[in-house]
């Protein structure tokens, strides 16, 4: 009898010097069970890995870092690896810092010739021009994201850049900002990694937009607001890259009134359901997409299996959907009805200390 086939995954994780971290980990998801096998460090480092992304010719992983600023404080970095696929083993090629603050996101271009990565805590816009062989070249620009402040007296008290997002076409990236209840729009030159602004669009007051997603498409823009717990649907205009908002829905049951904040979304692969995190209610929200108007229904909301679902991952099939709970230190398998998208927990996870991203091998 043949072996069930598998899909490597990589997590992301804290990495503070009194954690239990050691990194980035590893495992193997079996496709047929969803069983995980027991996480294994696939690259050693104390520099806070957060958030991965690959290069899209699935050979190099990027990883936010850190390094020195010039004011002698630790600033932001990328790092990259190579990927060895039939090892499924991590290299450390190079590291190269934006020279700003630290970083909580990245995003690579679909020529695989730009990363982008976004400082949360200094509301800074970096670009990296990648060479042939997937290190990292220096810092090309750095920007600040401004405007008007947010209604939220603590959590809206400057610029919070949160997420880099590039649209189908690679046209444009769009970033999301929390503090300043905007989702900026930038253009981008491949070959220098240069950035131009291109556009903004307000979103509700107090909303404190996080992540998003294109549809396949590019005709749709989702993006789920921590602050007020809602994802909100865009329609994209094709010629501008400009959005217009169409709903917002909650991603919390009715009548709850505990504390809460949303963090990841996802699209399910066939772009039929949308998925949210939240964290407080400690939950996964399921949505119906229409496909013509954009538009989303609730299916359902579930219990994450542990607590802060801080980011979550649908496999290439959509069959299976990891999340990572950061507080509780474990990953748990969720079974996915594609039919419905409804999820079922699968019975099985793994620890996986401080884990704060899902990303599998390509």
């Amino acid at each position: 009898m043949s072996a069930s086939p598998t899909l490597q995954v990589f997590f992301g994780t804290y990495t503070p010097a009194n954690g239990a971290s050691r990194g980035i980990y590893s495992a193997q998801l079996d496709l047929a069970t969803g069983a995980l096998s027991t996480p294994v460090v696939a690259a050693e480092t104390a520099t806070n890995p957060t958030f991965l992304a690959w290069r899209p010719d699935g050979r190099t992983l990027f990883a936010l870092s850190a390094a020195k600023a010039p004011d002698g404080t630790t600033g932001g970095a990328l790092a990259s690896y190579r990927f060895d696929p039939a090892k499924g083993t991590l290299a450390s090629l190079n590291l190269n810092p934006t020279r700003g603050g630290p970083l909580a996101h990245l995003n690579v271009d679909l020529s695989g010739r730009v990363a982008i990565a976004i400082s949360y805590h200094a509301g800074e816009v970096a670009s990296f021009p990648l060479n042939p062989d997937g290190s990292l070249g220096a810092c090309a620009s750095l920007l600040k994201t401004t405007g008007a402040l947010g209604p939220h007296p603590k959590r809206q008290d400057k610029p919070h850049a949160h997420s880099a997002t590039f649209s189908p076409d690679n046209r444009f990236f769009y970033v999301c900002d929390l503090g300043l209840d905007r989702i900026f729009r930038y253009a981008f030159d491949p070959a220098t990694a240069g950035l131009a602004p291109a556009g903004e669009t307000a979103t509700a007051p107090g909303a404190g937009p996080r992540h998003s997603k294109f549809s396949a498409d590019g005709k749709f823009f989702y993006v789920i607001n921590e602050l007020n717990s809602t994802i909100t649907p865009y329609a994209v205009d094709a010629a501008t890259g400009a959005l217009t908002a169409l709903q917002s829905v909650s991603t919390l049951p009715e009548g709850f009134s505990g504390e809460n904040i949303c963090a990841e979304i996802r699209l399910s692969p066939d772009d039929r359901f949308v998925y949210g995190s939240n964290r407080g209610h400690d939950s996964l929200a399921v949505f119906a997409r229409h496909a013509v108007t954009g538009g989303l229904s609730l299916v359902e909301i579930v219990p994450s299996g542990g607590k802060h679902p801080r980011n979550f991952n649908l496999t290439p099939d959509g069959r299976w959907l990891l999340s990572a709970n950061r507080d509780t230190d474990n990953v748990v398998v969720f079974r996915v009805e594609p039919a419905t998208g409804r999820l079922t927990q699968a019975g099985h996870e793994i620890k996986v200390p401080q884990a704060v991203c899902v990303l599998f091998a390509p």
